[in-house]
């Protein structure tokens, strides 16, 4: 066994583990910020379908409390559900809502579209609104 100096053929041994160690660690940081970007994206998305669905459930329990016009609130001007367009169009990106009324079933579609994508995104609520009589 040697004791001396190193033997020519291990020289730079030590740097070539550094830099492999390095370029391991990098390729770890770089991973862990694509996780990030998704799970961002991720819960933007999450958010949006809550709101969607809030919206929804809000139009709804406006209805109930409005039977005797429910069949107006497939009109978009109606005055019932004026206020609530102008919530989607402000709450969701490029947020629409569509109401169908086949009572006692109501269908209330929620549509959104991000700017940087091509995809309508949406959420549907289909509720039985019966009169108090039923």
């Amino acid at each position: 066994m040697r004791t001396g100096p190193m033997s020519k053929s291990q020289s730079g041994v030590m740097l070539i583990e550094a830099l492999v160690a390095i370029l391991l660690f990098s390729v770890g940081v770089v991973a862990v910020m694509g996780m990030q970007a998704v799970s961002i994206e991720q819960v933007s998305q999450a958010k949006y379908r809550t709101d969607a669905s809030y919206l929804a459930d809000q139009i709804i329990g406006k209805m109930w409390t409005d039977q005797p016009n429910l069949a107006n609130y497939a009109t978009v001007g109606y005055s019932g559900r004026t206020a609530w367009d102008a919530v989607v169009a402000s709450t969701l990106p490029n947020g629409t809502g569509t109401i169908t009324v086949a009572a006692p079933q109501v269908t209330v579609t929620v549509n959104w579209r991000l700017p940087n994508e091509t995809v309508t995104r949406k959420f549907t609520s289909i509720a039985n609104i019966n009169s108090p009589s039923s």
